[in-house]
């Protein structure tokens, strides 16, 4: 079988525990006996990120800025148990808040549907992505506990010498107090990566906010994406009979409900938080999820599974216990990676191989060849294989059909 070549590299970002483990056997299976690519290979387990001080994920970061695609395992966020088991220097950040941090850009998750996996809401038959704008809002508020009997202003002084200030309130007693802020252009950013990835999926996009409320705060989010849709995107989108719409975000929420799906809703930080986690279970399982990491300008992607690492299988795994675990939304990774790096290259060949293998790991499952999670959700009767068996399942299936295509 001839191997589809690929022009440029990918960053390939090992991760931790079980879903390391299914890393190798998705490449080795899936990814290397099908295409000639040069993949840049970056160590994020923790041991390897505490050896090298974090500079790895750094690199890595900086490999996927140049390069333009990225595909990430899922990596350990180190809590106080997490320093003292691998006797960490320290508790090192998520490294996906410091890639984040040098590309920029909006996370997107979307879920993989597989029509005989029940669904919490039966009416979802197409995908929702959450688009959340992760920056500034709540997470990076100043909260705190108000003593006493007093007035809150609060205020802003200018380089320029401009001085704006606020009573907020008048105090009689004791209670709580928080400020919060976000900044025009990380909004301007949050509105062209949302566009430019209902582009990329062909999918309108609503932007939800409570603007009637926070006539200011949320009314820029309004204004500023609708200042971006109309000199920046609105031929584009009327050209492939696409849409933007701002909504109310309680009016979304009840329209997400009623609606099949189809879209891309852009969501505030915590209210991406929050209807990530809805959509995710409402699909029916957190192992369906794809998450994108998406730059402004929609150049530069990098994809990885929504889930952790499993670490209670990777438990069954060291004593040497069969294990059943769900790697669909890590291939699914390594699909959105590889439909990228052919969109940047022009690589058609590429681009099928990526768009089989994905609709072969759907067509596996929806044949009953499963994980135990989604057998579970599936009924009693249903049958499931191990890990190994569901990976060699879907490198059967996706022969046949490269091999089917190649002789057509």
């Amino acid at each position: 079988m001839d191997k589809i070549k690929v022009q440029n590299p990918i960053a390939d970002l090992h991760g931790d525990e079980m879903t390391r483990v299914i890393w190798d056997l998705i490449k080795e299976k899936l990814i290397e006996p099908y295409l000639d690519i040069e993949l840049l290979e970056f160590d994020l387990g923790i041991e390897h990120r505490d050896a090298t001080d974090d500079q790895v994920t750094i690199d890595a970061a900086h490999a996927i800025k140049k390069h333009g695609v990225g595909v990430k395992c899922a990596t350990i966020t180190p809590d106080e148990a997490r320093v003292e088991e691998f006797g960490l220097k320290k508790m090192w950040r998520s490294p996906n808040g410091t890639i984040r941090n040098i590309l920029g850009g909006v996370i997107f998750r979307e879920p993989i549907i597989c029509k005989n996996v029940p669904r919490l809401v039966p009416g979802w038959t197409k995908p929702i992505v959450i688009g959340r704008h992760a920056y500034g809002d709540i997470y990076r508020a100043v909260d705190f506990r108000v003593p006493g009997k007093g007035k809150l202003t609060i205020s802003f002084e200018g380089e320029d010498g401009t001085k704006i200030e606020h009573e907020v309130h008048a105090f009689e007693g004791s209670g709580i107090a928080l400020g919060m802020f976000n900044l025009d252009n990380s909004i301007r950013d949050f509105a062209r990566a949302s566009m430019n990835y209902g582009l990329a999926r062909n999918m309108p996009v609503y932007l939800s906010t409570k603007n009637t409320i926070l006539k200011a705060y949320d009314g820029r989010f309004k204004d500023l994406f609708a200042e971006i849709y109309e000199t920046e995107f609105k031929e584009t989108f009327k050209e492939r009979g696409l849409t933007y719409e701002h909504r109310l975000i309680d009016d979304m929420v009840a329209a997400a409900l009623k609606w099949s799906g189809g879209y891309v809703w852009a969501c505030k930080n915590y209210d991406g938080d929050v209807q990530s986690d809805t959509v995710a279970q409402g699909f029916g399982s957190l192992g369906l999820m794809t998450s994108v990491l998406m730059t402004p300008d929609g150049k530069t992607v990098l994809a990885e599974a929504a889930h952790g690492t499993v670490t209670r299988h990777f438990r069954q795994h060291q004593e040497g216990r069969a294990t059943s675990t769900n790697s669909t939304a890590s291939i699914y990774a390594w699909g959105g990676a590889l439909k990228h790096r052919a969109k940047l290259d022009g690589n058609d060949a590429l681009a099928r191989f990526a768009e089989t293998l994905e609709k072969v790991v759907v067509s596996t499952i929806e044949s009953g060849f499963m994980t135990k999670d989604l057998a579970l959700l599936v009924g009693a009767d249903q049958a499931w294989l191990t890990t190994e068996g569901f990976i060699d399942k879907i490198g059967e299936n996706l022969r046949a059909a490269v091999e089917k295509r190649q002789a057509a």
